[in-house]
């Protein structure tokens, strides 16, 4: 099944997005990521549960600053 997850996450430059970027993508389970350094913003549609996304956000270094289940 599913889900779909937003995060606000500070991201000062590309390379944090990049960051961000490689950690869920080696991530077996995730369909969809949208990463926006403009809004500090991440997307993800992904068969996995909400807490192994935060911290595979978190395990980056990056600061998350909100998080919810949109689905």
């Amino acid at each position: 099944m599913s889900h779909q997850y937003h995060f606000e996450v500070t991201m000062s430059c590309s390379g944090c997005s990049g960051a961000v970027n490689r950690v869920l993508t080696k991530l077996d389970g995730v369909s969809k990521l949208d990463i926006s350094l403009e809004k500090q913003s991440v997307d993800v549609v992904t068969d996995l549960d909400y807490d192994t996304i935060y911290n595979t956000i978190a395990k980056t270094g990056k600061k998350i600053n909100d998080g919810k289940i949109i689905q």
